[in-house]
């Protein structure tokens, strides 16, 4: 039976175990996502962590899925900072990109990414920019998950390189394409947000801000080619509707997301014959973050953390072999870390040069809700 505790809860064993063992030093881990992020701390990094620190131990604590998650990570170290309390409770944090962004605003986080050995292992602007908030220095990717078109290369002998041959594609092989629009899953929210990145104008000011509410009238050309476009391709249930019907070969091509790709494959309920391309110019992933509180108790130790859990060889094993995740670090560092095998599946369709060049992050929060609800009113109506 799944047990669920409170966020409450968990912090109160967290705390508990603090006040273990005397002389013993405890490195708190807090983090959102599904409990998989806990056990990967729990049972992965931090007994690897503990080998080469004799006397720590890492606690993981858990904080929920989603956005939700990191909301009560940032709720935690707010208040305290509001308490004026000397010493905060976490070390570490493992949060989505919307709150990571709020945090640094906000001061509640530590710049400490040019102080560790792979600091300089990542270039990809998320490490940069989260959502519009500039990040720089405070954050370190822990991984990224990325969407891309999925082919069938039986049905496909060469798949377009840009959403523009994608568009004449389409156009040639009616009711071939298939994606969920922006209804139940993101890959078909990623693959509009790719269309206006690609016909919309004006890439970097979605990206980066500021926000301007006239940008969203520039769109008008490239919504209504969108519109006329889907009257040849095929609105699927969803992300796993996507995957559902290039596995029966009622559609050929569509966007996923890459994880849950590798995923259905391994486990056979996608063909061998299944490919993926990263179009130009472009389409969205999202990283979670690893962070180090400002009143962390333990900043040399969560430092040190965050320098292993960010090292080729633990990226290499954990985040792609274990998860089917693209890394945190720039991929090329992976080359010898990883047997291969295992590199030529997760990057002979999408390079590592693929993912640094087209591997683009979600606009800013105000021109991400502009974008679905002009889809809304002039692409789905």
């Amino acid at each position: 039976m799944l047990v669920r505790l409170t966020f409450g809860s968990l912090l109160s064993a967290a705390t508990l175990i603090l006040a273990g063992p005397a002389g013993a030093e405890t490195l708190n881990v807090a983090t959102a996502g599904d409990q998989n992020m806990v056990d990967y701390v729990k049972d992965y990094l931090g007994p690897m962590f503990e080998k080469t620190h004799p006397g720590v131990k890492v606690v993981a604590v858990g904080t929920g899925p989603g956005d939700a998650g990191s909301q009560k990570i940032y709720e935690k170290l707010s208040a305290q900072k509001q308490a004026g309390a000397a010493a905060w409770d976490f070390d570490v944090v493992v949060a989505h990109q919307k709150m990571a962004g709020q945090m640094v605003k906000e001061g509640l986080l530590d710049k400490y990414r040019a102080g560790i050995p792979t600091g300089a292992l990542v270039t990809r602007d998320t490490a940069e920019n989260a959502l519009g908030a500039d990040v720089g220095g405070f954050v370190m990717p822990m991984f990224h998950s990325q969407t891309a078109i999925a082919y069938n290369a039986d049905m496909v002998k060469t798949p377009p390189a840009s959403y523009s041959e994608l568009v004449e594609w389409v156009k040639k092989n009616p009711k071939q394409f298939g994606y969920n629009g922006i209804k139940g899953g993101m890959s078909g929210v990623a693959f509009v947000t790719g269309w206006i990145y690609a016909f919309g104008g004006n890439t970097d000011r979605l990206l980066k801000g500021p926000y301007d509410e006239t940008t969203k009238a520039a769109w008008d050309k490239a919504l209504a080619d969108l519109k006329d476009f889907n009257r040849n391709a095929v609105i699927t249930p969803g992300n796993a509707g996507t995957l559902d019907m290039l596995n029966r070969g009622e559609i050929a091509m569509g966007p996923v997301w890459v994880d849950m790709f590798y995923s259905w494959q391994a486990e056979g309920k996608l063909p061998p014959s299944m490919k993926l391309k990263l179009v130009a110019p472009g389409m969205p992933g999202q990283p979670m973050y690893y962070a180090i509180p400002a009143k962390a108790p333990q900043t040399k130790l969560a430092a040190e953390f965050i320098a292993l859990a960010t090292s080729p060889a633990v990226q290499a094993e954990g985040i792609v072999k274990r998860f089917n995740w693209y890394p945190g670090i720039d991929a090329q560092h992976l080359q010898g870390k990883l047997e291969p095998a295992t590199w030529q599946k997760l990057f002979a369709d999408i390079t590592p040069e693929d993912l640094s060049s087209k591997g683009k992050p979600f606009p800013i929060a105000p021109y991400f809700n502009d974008i679905l609800e002009s889809y809304e009113k002039k692409v789905a109506n």
